[in-house]
């Protein structure tokens, strides 16, 4: 059911030209290599200009794990999933939960998209498909991990 689910997700964003393009993380014809490949293609420009390029590298710490399920259900709504796709997302989201103890005292809250599974990486990217939509730099990401230049 997680296969179709993701299937039926991704088709979406594809026919809605949703997701963005500096996302090499999880996307279907990206990887690593893709962005490694645009990265150098610019750095040399750069050289061969004899221009200066300046980069700030981030990586997110525990990303997945902080994700909001309210807000990534607004957000799978606002880019379109809606009916019973919706449903089976907020159906398979209300299970995970995650306890923090701290000095004994043991707080709990729904957030996170579950790791090992085949909609989480998806689940993720909608979520943060949006973070850098607003910088006017070069951006690349693979899932959490974020280069500017």
């Amino acid at each position: 059911m997680e296969h179709i689910v993701h299937s039926s997700i991704m088709k979406h964003l594809g026919r809605h030209d949703i997701l963005s393009n500096w996302q090499h993380g999880f996307p279907k014809n990206r990887s690593c290599g893709t962005q490694l490949i645009l990265t150098v293609n610019d750095l040399a420009s750069s050289v061969d200009n004899s221009s200066q390029i300046d980069a700030i590298l981030l990586d997110f710490s525990k990303a997945s794990d902080k994700v909001s399920h309210s807000r990534l259900l607004r957000k799978l709504e606002h880019c379109g999933i809606r009916n019973s796709i919706l449903s089976r997302i907020t159906d398979f989201l209300q299970g995970c939960t995650q306890d923090v103890v701290l000095d004994g005292q043991t707080s709990s809250g729904s957030s996170g998209v579950p790791h090992g599974t085949v909609t989480g990486p998806l689940l993720f990217l909608v979520y943060i498909n949006d973070l850098l939509s607003r910088v006017w730099s070069t951006v690349w990401m693979f899932a959490d991990d974020c280069l500017l230049y």
